[in-house]
């Protein structure tokens, strides 16, 4: 008998075989009511004080804007009757309305293209200095931006004061330049631009700090590859700084649009309480309807009138927004 017969031969494990590939789970089959509610839940809070703040203002400017609604119906003397669409006819009707509304749209279109440009220039001059001159500019703008507007306003109104505004003084320094008494509220455009800086000088620190933190995405491998095939510095701001910050800049279009058109205070108080007709924009025009003429439902037909106009800016933005997220 030979070795090999004597030999045990030595066993072979059995091959291992792959697990079976783990079965898909439909995730909407285990999403349970709980994880639906959640967001819901979360967001009750804020719903609940967005309805008890605006539901009941909305209903009742909806419901005047379809009545008589006058003095006497205020004190109770006579009841509101519904006159349908009659009130929305006499302000659609009416040309000084449409002026207006073109004031408005100019005024507001003005403070909006100030307020991107300055606040695009200095965001991107910020990027290009040391640290400490960063932060003080930025302590600067938080506290022009936290000022409250009524204390802007009467800061304005001393400065361009005919009688002791600084800016008189400062520019009849100049060499044939006399602008002492000079009223700078004299006519309608030219009170207008002043309170426009008003406006935009309010604004401009939140486009400069959202811009500031856009730019900080922006990759610096780009921008150095776009100057290495001679792009310039408007090129790389063209070509790759603005695509990047597209979403924030409509974004803060967007909001500023709404916000420009919404000026009330600064007109308001910029006039002593009583603007001039060539002073006066939508909000400005719907109060003067309602608490001076003292037609209440005028006054929430304009202002249900504005609502519905400032919605069809939010449609834009969300279109565009929409767009954006379908690039990406």
């Amino acid at each position: 008998m030979s070795a090999a017969d004597t030999t045990t031969p030595a066993k072979v494990p059995p091959p291992r075989q792959a697990p079976p590939p783990p079965v898909a789970k439909n995730p909407r089959r285990g999403r349970t009511s709980g994880d639906a509610a959640a967001p819901w839940l979360l967001l009750a809070p804020c719903l609940l004080i967005l309805a008890l703040v605006m539901a009941y203002p909305l209903f009742r400017l909806v419901t005047l804007s379809f009545q008589t609604f006058g003095q006497s119906q205020l004190w109770g003397f006579q009841p509101a009757e519904w006159v349908g669409f009659d009130n929305f006819s006499k302000v659609l009707g009416d040309s000084e309305f449409w002026t207006v509304v073109l004031r408005t749209v100019i005024f507001a279109a003005g403070c909006v293209i100030l307020t991107m440009v300055l606040g695009m220039l200095v965001a991107l001059l910020l990027q290009k200095v040391s640290g400490w001159v960063k932060t003080m500019i930025n302590i600067v703008l938080i506290a022009s931006w936290g000022m409250p507007v009524i204390v802007a306003t009467t800061v304005f109104k001393w400065l361009f004061d005919s009688d002791y505004g600084v800016l008189n003084a400062l520019m009849s320094k100049l060499p044939g330049v006399d602008m002492v008494g000079h009223n700078w509220f004299a006519s309608g455009p030219q009170g207008l631009a002043v309170i426009m800086l008003l406006v935009v000088w309010g604004a401009v620190p939140f486009v400069v700090i959202t811009l500031s933190a856009g730019l900080t995405q922006v990759p610096k491998e780009l921008e150095e590859a776009a100057r290495l095939d001679g792009a310039g510095a408007l090129g790389v701001f063209r070509y790759v700084t603005l695509p990047i910050l597209k979403p924030i800049v409509v974004m803060l279009t967007t909001l500023s649009v709404i916000w420009d058109m919404g000026v009330f205070p600064q007109v308001f108080v910029m006039r002593g309480g009583h603007p001039e007709p060539e002073f006066q924009i939508l909000n400005t025009y719907s109060y003067d309807r309602a608490f001076v003429v003292n037609d209440y439902a005028q006054g929430s037909a304009i202002a249900l009138l504005t609502v519905l106009l400032l919605l069809g800016v939010v449609a834009v933005y969300m279109r565009q927004m929409l767009k954006i997220g379908e690039v990406e």
